[in-house]
């Protein structure tokens, strides 16, 4: 039986949950500040659903895009802070353009080829 969404969970049920170690996930509760689950009687841990949604987030950084655990508090602190670069940040995703019509294309062509003919003479009067 599953856990409702917002439900807490305990450090082994979210090991288990996202296949990870609990020493790893108190390790990146050393390392990212920003992870901090509630310590009840005993310090035992309970993740609630923002916890767990920043621990799947550290974890697809680590280990499916490859960010070094500093890049990896980088990108979340700029995440944190706002629309400012940061240096390691990933850039937006390229949005694919909307299929142009031959027609389109071939006024696209048509004046890159211009650019082209504009700058080669530039060049050659330079």
């Amino acid at each position: 039986m599953a856990k409702d969404l917002g439900a807490f969970r305990t450090i082994g049920e979210l090991s288990k949950e996202l296949q990870i170690k609990p020493h790893i996930l108190r390790y990146w509760e050393d390392q990212f500040a920003m992870l901090t689950p509630l310590k009840r009687a005993g310090a035992r841990r309970h993740y609630r659903s923002e916890d767990v949604e920043m621990v799947k987030t550290i974890n697809r950084l680590l280990n499916e895009e490859g960010y070094t655990i500093k890049g990896a508090r980088k990108f979340l602190a700029s995440r944190r802070r706002g629309p400012e670069m940061v240096e390691d940040a990933p850039q937006a995703a390229v949005m694919p353009l909307p299929a142009n019509t031959d027609e389109d294309s071939r006024l696209i062509v048509a004046e890159l080829k211009t650019i082209r003919d504009q700058l080669s003479r530039a060049l050659t009067a330079a």
